[in-house]
């Protein structure tokens, strides 16, 4: 493999990648004179191609809203004359204005789906919230399953017969799906407790033909559904060009944001180090390349950052590294911003995105050894694998577990990121306690001013996630999302939850607190500790190398189970370096893990308690595994968590009495690091709540020890 080839002609290439086709948007304005929109064209480096310079504008729009409005100019000639980009950026309103779109209405979408499904003679079509990255934040054209259901959470899917429907999501979003999905359409199913395979069983016609996108499945998925199908005389179909593509006629196009580099100053190792590393150990089990398609994954190994997706830097693109360190990287070249070739120096080739295939292809010809991951490789990776000959080997993403072990770097860049993001969480805080006491607060307008603090910082890049902003009822919704038709005010008398984290170049931040608005009920101070009791347990937690995070789930909950209560989802998850703020493989869960915590892994610490229709707690640190200060009569080596969040617990919701004298010890120190860290970087009136807000709970002797 060759050095990166990103030939600068003027012109910007139309490639649309992965073989399928990208949707368009037409301009209805600002495009009438052909004559001047090929003047601009010309003039903006698209060879006079009109088409080109609407295509690339349409890329540009369908990426998400940046810190940097203008953040696109990055990939047009440097040269451009202010009247040439001043015409851009018109053509470029224009070609994202509103326009008739030509869908079916939401409601009449199932109908077209089936419509479209009977002409190619399927039976049914399965509808993940996925892309062909498997990534949890997805570009606006892979949207499928929101578009067709109006279903807004992070995980689900949908199978369509012709006759009956369900949708499939997991416990964070059983009272969010009823909001959202018609439910006269949709049978509502628990993903994990009632799977959509076990509907598929019951519901599948024999000889039935059930579709599905395999660019949007893993091979384990397909595999598992195959059987399923199977056993009922029916057939699962792999179907390329995506029928729900076929009536979206407004899809947007495949986004187009700038790919940057990410200065070693925060990245903390080359990536010529990372590549050769993970390519020695390849070479030692005999692997001759290895597919990646987790666009984190990629960004980690190659230390570039983008922009295609929501709240999260990723580039979406393909890779293939080969075992002596070379890459070759699949990737729109419009996304690719001047002097990125030297970033990644000459042993990463950048081909077209339709590229991708042929050189799979090559490998198979080649009767090369080739590893990629069932789990989050897609099916039409090792469909193609398999027909061109190659030996495939399921194993691991090769990046995925030395990205979630943190360098020095990074946890040093992690800890700077979390004191600058707790000293606007204080501010906010401070700013909250007195506007909320005026009781005209809407959740909206909360979780404005909160972005507002983080957006004043020069490495702030984004909020981490779409920000929980849940007042009263709202907050027993886990994974709630303030809309219009939502949005609550902070009434007295209730519990205000506020989950959210941001995006800075040298760290992600996560972090979930609860507030009281006004005197509050004492079973909600109860069910507060028993939470924050929990927290505290796993904060403390001293534990042995070779522990998984669903060893130590347990000890969250421990408090709340002892008072018949729970939650339903899991303690915690990994955590990115300027990544995804979820992250794999390590979690703290009660569902089986087998990945051991390894010093440098980042994690949240999030117990919660959620009352349907009425309240919802949850107290969420980031934390970081490290080893353990001594213990003198250790007889192992044993692990221990640092905690990095450094925002206040809401005092006036903690009944003392509930906890011991070594519970509230670790509180008080706590909460004396996080005034002596934030005190000197907030303003005189924020110092004057930190001190009120983190002073003393009343001290009383530590409990004996059996």
């Amino acid at each position: 493999m060759g050095g990166l080839r990103h030939v600068n002609d003027g012109a910007v290439s139309a490639a649309h990648g992965l073989d399928q086709v990208t949707g368009g948007i037409s301009v209805t304005s600002l495009v009438n004179d052909e004559a001047a929109l090929g003047e601009l064209a010309r003039a903006a480096g698209f060879r006079g191609r009109p088409a080109d310079l609407i295509d690339f504008l349409e890329g540009v729009n369908a990426a998400p809203a940046a810190c940097d409005p203008d953040r696109w100019l990055a990939l047009l000639p440097v040269d451009l004359p202010a009247a040439v980009i001043a015409d851009l950026a018109r053509l470029k309103a224009d070609v994202g204005a509103p326009r008739p779109d030509g869908d079916p209405p939401p409601d009449a979408r199932i109908q077209a789906l089936r419509a479209e499904l009977a002409r190619r003679e399927l039976t049914g079509f399965v509808i993940p919230r996925a892309d062909e990255h498997q990534g949890e934040n997805l570009p606006a054209r892979s949207e499928r399953l929101r578009w067709l259901t109006g279903f807004s959470g992070s995980a689900g899917l949908a199978v369509v017969l012709a006759d009956s429907a369900a949708i499939f999501v997991d416990g964070r979003y059983t009272l969010q799906v009823a909001s959202e999905v018609d439910t006269d359409c949709f049978v509502v199913k628990h993903l994990v407790d009632d799977p959509h395979s076990d509907w598929v069983k019951a519901n599948l016609p024999h000889g039935g033909r059930l579709g599905y996108d395999p660019w949007l499945q893993t091979v384990s998925w397909v595999e598992k559904l195959r059987r399923v199908a199977e056993e009922i005389g029916g057939d699962l179909v792999p179907v390329e060009d995506n029928p729900v593509d076929a009536i979206w006629a407004s899809q947007p196009a495949r986004p187009l944001a700038p790919v940057v580099p990410h200065d070693i100053v925060y990245a903390g190792r080359t990536s010529w180090d990372k590549r050769h590393a993970l390519g020695d150990e390849m070479a030692g089990r005999g692997v001759d390349a290895a597919v990646i398609t987790a666009a984190e994954s990629i960004a980690w190994l190659l230390n570039i950052r983008g922009g295609d997706v929501p709240h999260t830097p990723l580039a979406l693109c393909m890779a293939l590294l080969a075992a002596d360190g070379h890459v070759e990287l699949f990737v729109d070249h419009r996304k690719l911003v001047p002097g990125l070739d030297r970033h990644l120096g000459n042993e990463v080739t950048a081909l077209a995105p339709d590229s991708f295939g042929p050189s799979l292809d090559a490998l198979g010809a080649e009767g090369k050894a080739v590893q990629a991951d069932a789990a989050c490789v897609s099916a039409w990776v090792f469909d193609r694998l398999h027909r061109a000959g190659a030996t495939v080997r399921r194993e691991t993403d090769p990046c995925t577990l030395p990205k979630a072990r943190k360098n020095a770097t990074e946890l040093d860049g992690a800890r700077k990121a979390h004191i600058r993001d707790g000293a606007a969480m204080c501010r906010f805080l401070a700013w909250l306690s007195d506007a909320a006491s005026q009781g005209s607060l809407q959740e909206s307008e909360t979780a404005e001013r909160l972005l507002a603090f983080r957006a004043e910082h020069p490495l702030f890049r984004g909020a981490s996630f779409e920000t929980i902003s849940a007042a009263g009822p709202n907050a027993a919704i886990v994974h709630y999302r303030v809309r219009p038709e939502t949005d609550r005010r902070l009434a007295p008398g209730t519990l205000y939850l506020v989950d959210s984290g941001a995006q800075y170049l040298d760290g992600t931040t996560d972090l979930t607190r609860t507030i009281a608005i006004g005197p509050v009920a004492a079973e909600m101070r109860r069910r507060f500790t028993l939470v924050l009791k929990g927290h505290i347990a796993l904060a403390t937690a001293r534990f042995p190398r070779g522990t998984t995070g669903s060893q130590l789930d347990t000890l969250a909950r421990q408090f709340l189970w002892a008072a018949g209560l729970d939650f339903d989802h899991g303690t915690g998850h990994g955590v990115g370096s300027y990544l995804c703020v979820h992250e794999g493989p390590h979690r703290i869960s009660r569902a089986p893990n087998t990945v051991a915590l390894e010093p440098g892994m980042i994690l949240s610490n999030e117990p919660g308690y959620y009352k349907a229709d009425s309240y919802g707690i949850r107290l969420e640190n980031l934390i970081a595994v490290i080893p353990c200060p001594s213990l003198p009569e250790a007889e192992r080596p044993m692990l221990a968590f640092e905690t990095l969040t450094l925002v206040p617990f809401d005092r006036t919701l903690i009944d003392a009495a509930q906890l011991s004298g070594d519970e509230i010890a670790w509180f008080d120190a706590y909460h004396g690091r996080v005034r002596e860290t934030l005190t000197p970087l907030v303003d005189e009136a924020t110092a004057l709540w930190l001190a009120a807000a983190t002073r003393p709970l009343v001290s009383r002797a530590p409990e004996p020890v059996a």
